[in-house]
């Protein structure tokens, strides 16, 4: 059971939600895998140069690959929040890292359990309240709700509780563990599947160390000098060359590992390490032996998320649940990979904006389509509700995917997304921001700065040059000026 109990009214306002729905076993399971900080780019679905990740592909050939799916904040908590309640930040109340997510406040668990699904959660959360909705839940409680690679700390719905060994792991075994031993076969399940990985300090598994040995292919942008852009792209803090730190690059080890652990991670680096500080690179090497290092660890925790959600999509397999499953993967956000020399996310700017988004759902997607429309993870609340007919309320600002995902192209489908970011001055010192998308362009205003920057996509796709205020796009300017507005009165966003 949970602690924290309905209010009367809100349970009697989410009833008003519900819709008649099918026998429970007409109606899908839902399995929401949700990694951190996962950029597409670290997919091979995707077209990846630096990965092989065979089991996410698996849900791109048995189903459906989204091509243009983004993010509405790219950061950590507003990201989950925005999935949660189908609101953009400024309605939901997480427009940062440092806000408190309202746990009273309706979301997409606790329609689907008074549609009448269990439901539970088992990883990363990182909204500081306890979960609400859940019948179940057991989310990372140290660092700050970050979590640790090794030796998590969790809290549950019963008690706290601290599980040895590495964090990815330890969450796939909870989670099928779950689907095994404590989901109720009467009942259709919810279940989120949230890892911390590949999120920052990039810490591999043991059994992950030896990959990738030999050096990955670096950027074309790695030494980006942002001469085509406004003061915020040469103000922030994310730069590989400079903003990593000794744990980041794994010249210091991490705080918290076993004498096994620790034997482990030294014969990994020590060696290596030795070898750098005795005769350090300096200039463009230095910088290119950070990305070597970072690209290498980062990828080495994408390998293991990949092999995890191997083994829970085994599972479904092999007990027939993958029958009636919907399978979601996605990420909170994307992720700079050594693009315009960085790490990190927040900006608007393509590796940062786009998330990954892989649907299967046998019988209803066709195996091997994609999809190119514009869609966002607002759109995922409203989804898992129309798959399990329960009724969308009116308040939720996205749309359901249903129709896309039934390889239809609804004529009324949104021509433009909305961005903002807020978090500002803290880590990355990235500048408040907020713009639109299109198929074609990208407008973007920075309030603070009182600049902008337009791109076109299709002429300059690494974004490198604005042409804000050239005579040549005064015609697509003004028509991206008068939508930003558009949208911004349509989200109900605050002036201020």
């Amino acid at each position: 059971m949970l602690r924290t109990a309905w209010l009367p009214m809100l349970a009697v306002a989410l009833a008003l939600f519900v819709e008649p729905v099918a026998a429970a076993e007409a109606r899908p399971n839902i399995l929401f895998i949700f990694s951190d900080d996962h950029a597409a780019q670290a997919i091979s679905a995707y077209g990846s140069k630096l990965i092989q990740t065979p089991h996410l592909d698996r849900l791109a050939q048995e189903g459906m690959i989204f091509r243009n799916c983004f993010c509405t904040n790219s950061i950590c908590a507003p990201s989950r929040a925005v999935v949660l309640t189908g609101k953009h930040s400024h309605l939901n109340g997480v427009l940062d890292n440092s806000k408190r997510f309202d746990g009273n406040q309706p979301n997409v668990a606790k329609l689907l359990r008074a549609a009448g699904y269990q439901t539970a959660l088992i990883g990363k959360w990182h909204l500081k309240s306890d979960p609400t909705g859940f019948d179940q839940w057991a989310v990372l409680s140290g660092a700050g709700g970050q979590g640790t690679y090794y030796n998590p700390e969790f809290k549950t719905d019963h008690g706290p509780e601290k599980i040895a060994g590495y964090t990815t792991q330890i969450i796939t075994d909870r989670a099928l563990d779950w689907l095994q031993q404590q989901r109720d076969p009467a009942k259709p399940f919810f279940l989120c599947y949230w890892h911390k990985a590949p999120h920052r300090e990039w810490t591999p598994g043991p059994e992950y160390y030896g990959r990738f040995r030999d050096d990955l292919p670096e950027p074309p942008t790695l030494f980006d000098d942002y001469a085509g852009r406004t003061t915020a792209a040469r103000q922030q803090e994310m730069m590989i060359a400079r903003d990593l730190n000794e744990v980041d690059l794994k010249l210091k080890p991490l705080g918290n590992l076993t004498p096994d652990e620790r034997a482990a991670w030294d014969a990994a680096y020590k060696a290596d390490n030795e070898k750098f500080r005795a005769a350090p690179p300096e200039g463009q090497a230095l910088v290119r032996w950070k990305y070597q290092r970072y690209i290498k660890d980062y990828l080495r925790c994408v390998a293991a998320v990949d092999d995890a959600v191997g083994r829970v999509l085994d599972y479904l397999d092999r007990t027939g649940l993958a029958d009636n499953t919907l399978v979601v993967y996605s990420s909170d956000q994307g992720f700079f990979l050594g693009e315009h020399g960085w790490f990190d996310k927040r900006w608007m700017y393509e590796e940062s904006l786009r998330m990954p988004l892989l649907v299967r759902w046998p019988g209803q997607v066709k195996p091997g389509s994609e999809d190119t429309h514009l869609v966002q993870n607002l759109d995922f609340a409203e989804t898992f509700l129309a798959a399990a007919g329960a009724a969308v309320p009116d308040d939720m600002q996205g749309a359901s995917l249903l129709p896309l995902l039934r390889g239809e192209s609804p004529a009324d489908w949104r021509q433009s997304i909305y961005y903002q970011y807020y978090e500002f001055p803290a880590v990355h010192m990235v500048q408040p921001h907020y713009g639109v998308r299109t198929a074609t362009h990208k407008l973007i205003r920075y309030p603070g700065l009182d600049e902008w920057e337009l791109f076109d996509l299709q002429a300059d796709p690494d974004e490198l040059s604005s042409v804000y205020g050239q005579p040549a796009v005064a015609e697509i300017q003004a028509q991206l000026t008068a939508e930003l507005a558009r949208l911004r009165q349509s989200y109900h966003v605050p002036e201020k």
